[in-house]
């Protein structure tokens, strides 16, 4: 796509050039934002995790982060949201530091906003 182009910032492996192709394509991945709600957490097992610097000449804000997590299953999630991000980083740290990194779930789930009234955030926590 003209005006368009992701570029892998981090990852949590290493990856074949196969492997870039598919975390950079987002058009089969299920969105985050619109598969949990405010009454339906998703708990997932991360297999592989990225984050994405896009550039998008027919976006309102031509550039912007896209976080990418593929599960041991297959499925792929992405999102924008920096709160879930932050959180699921940190749970990942944590984990890398005591060498238990492999094979642990999150669940993920939205909190209202304390900033925003009727508004709610993605963040997840260690099942």
């Amino acid at each position: 796509m003209k005006g368009y182009k992701a570029e892998i910032t981090y990852t949590s492996t290493e990856l074949s050039a196969r492997d870039k192709i598919k975390l950079k394509d987002m058009t089969n991945a299920i969105s985050l934002d619109e598969a949990v709600t405010d009454d339906t957490p998703l708990v997932i097992c991360p297999d592989i995790w990225a984050e994405l610097a896009i550039h998008n000449d027919n976006a309102k804000d031509k550039d912007y982060k896209k976080y990418v997590i593929i599960c041991a299953d297959g499925n792929k999630f992405q999102t924008g949201s920096e709160s879930f991000w932050s959180a699921f980083m940190s749970i990942v740290e944590e984990l890398v530091e005591c060498g238990e990194a492999n094979d642990f779930e999150i669940e993920i789930y939205r909190k209202p906003s304390k900033n925003y009234s009727g508004k709610s955030f993605l963040t997840c926590s260690l099942v």
